[in-house]
C-alpha cells in the first residue's frame, strides 16, 4: 500500500500543465478520459490545492452515468467531491489558509465542473479544512460525504443537539444500519465519539469485525438475528436515531426498534424504490422520518457538519483502514474508470485514487 500521508510538492510555474480526469458526456466508465490542462491561479477567496488522494463516492458514478445531467455536457466535467492535499496558492481575500499547509476537501464538484480527480484544483476556501499533521492524507479524503451525512443524519433528531460534540449524545442509544459502509463507520466513530451507545448492524462476520474496529459497542447480523429484539434487549426504550442505509427493506425493524419520539434518517437510496410504512403505528410512536442529503441541507446544517467533523478529526475520533473499520482500495488517477465501477460494484470500504 502506497504511503500517502505526504506528498512531493511541485512548485507552479507559468504554462505549467497537469493531469485531470474528464468527461464531456455522460454514460459508463469509459467517457472518463485522462487530459492536459494548463494551471490557472485562485480567483477571488479561492485556493489552489495540489491533490494527493482523492475519495470516490456513489454519487461520483451516479453523474458520471448521467443520473444528474443525462446525455452530453456543455463543457468538460472533473468528477468527484472529496480529497485531501496541500495549498499550493492563495487568491485575494483569503485568510486562514497559507501556502504548505495540509487540507481536506468537501463538496468540491457540486454545482460546478470541477472535481477532485485532478493534480490541482482552484476552489472557494471555506471547501478546504485543515488537516491535523497528525492524520493522514487517506483519513482527509475519506471525510467530505461520509462524514457530513452521517453528521446531518445524527443531528437529525428535533431534541437535538444541531452540532456534534464531545458528550453531545451521552445517554442516547443510536443504530447504524450498515455499519461497514462508508457513511456507516463516519456514524459509528462520530456518535462514539459524542457519547452515544453505538449498535450497528452488518451481514457477515466479515463485515461484523470492521463495525467493532469502528468503534460499535454492539453488532448485529441482520440475516441471523432479530434486529429490533436485540435493540430492545440492549436499550429498552429502543434507539434514539437510526442512520438508515436501507429503509425500503428496514423500515419495519425501524419502528420496532425506535424509541418513542425517536428519528429515522434515511441518507440512502438504490433506485426508485418506494417506501411503505404503518401510519396509526408511526403515529404511535410519534416518530420522525428524515430524508438526506448532504449537498441540499441547509448553510448553518453544512457549517456545523463541516466544524464537527473538523473537532473529531483534531481529536482523533475519526480513522481509517482496516485496523479502524475502512478498508481502503487504491487506483492511480490515471484508472479512475477503474475505481469508480469499484465503488458501482459495492467495493467494501472506501475506494480512493492516488492523485
Amino acid at each position: 500500500m502506497a504511503d500517502t500521508s505526504s506528498a512531493p510538492q511541485i512548485p507552479s510555474a507559468p504554462g505549467q500543465t497537469y493531469r485531470a480526469v474528464q468527461y464531456r458526456e455522460t454514460g459508463p466508465s469509459s467517457v472518463l478520459t485522462l487530459r492536459e490542462r494548463e494551471l490557472a491561479e485562485p480567483g477571488e477567496g479561492q485556493v489552489r490545492v495540489r491533490i494527493a488522494v482523492a475519495g470516490v463516492n456513489p454519487t461520483d458514478w451516479k453523474a458520471r452515468a448521467g443520473g444528474t445531467y443525462p446525455g452530453a455536457l456543455e463543457s468538460w466535467h472533473v468528477p468527484g467531491q472529496d480529497a485531501a492535499g496541500t495549498v499550493d496558492a492563495v487568491g485575494p481575500g483569503v485568510s486562514g489558509l497559507e501556502p504548505g499547509q495540509r487540507v481536506w476537501l468537501w463538496d468540491v464538484a457540486y454545482g460546478g465542473t470541477e472535481g477532485t480527480a485532478q493534480e490541482y484544483v482552484n476552489l472557494p476556501a471555506e471547501h478546504a479544512q485543515a488537516l491535523p499533521d497528525a492524520e493522514s492524507f487517506d483519513t482527509g479524503a475519506s471525510l467530505g460525504i461520509p462524514a457530513l451525512t452521517a453528521h446531518r443524519a445524527l443531528t437529525s433528531s428535533e431534541q437535538g443537539p444541531a452540532r456534534l460534540g464531545r458528550g453531545a449524545l451521552a445517554g442516547k442509544t443510536v443504530l447504524v444500519t450498515g455499519g461497514a459502509g462508508a457513511v456507516g463507520h463516519a456514524a459509528i466513530q462520530l456518535a462514539r465519539w459524542a457519547g452515544a451507545q453505538v449498535i450497528a448492524t452488518v451481514s457477515s462476520d466479515e463485515k461484523a469485525a470492521l463495525a467493532r474496529a469502528a468503534g460499535a459497542g454492539v453488532v448485529l447480523n441482520y440475516r441471523e438475528q432479530d434486529v429490533a429484539a436485540e435493540v430492545r434487549r440492549v436499550a429498552p426504550k429502543g434507539a434514539d436515531v437510526i442512520v438508515e442505509v436501507n429503509a425500503a427493506a428496514n423500515i419495519g425493524a425501524d419502528l420496532k426498534a425506535v424509541a418513542r419520539g425517536g428519528t429515522v434518517a434515511i441518507y440512502a437510496a438504490t433506485g426508485d424504490e418506494t417506501l411503505t410504512l404503518p401510519i396509526r403505528t408511526s403515529m404511535g410512536l410519534n416518530v420522525r422520518l428524515q430524508f438526506i442529503l448532504t449537498y441540499t441541507v441547509t448553510d448553518a446544517q453544512k457549517h456545523d457538519a463541516v466544524a464537527a467533523v473538523g473537532a473529531a478529526l483534531a481529536d482523533g475520533a475519526l480513522r481509517v483502514g482496516e485496523e479502524h473499520g475502512l478498508p481502503l482500495t487504491r487506483f492511480p488517477l490515471a484508472e479512475t474508470a477503474a475505481a469508480h465501477d469499484a465503488v458501482q460494484a459495492g467495493t467494501i470500504g472506501k475506494v480512493l485514487v492516488d492523485v
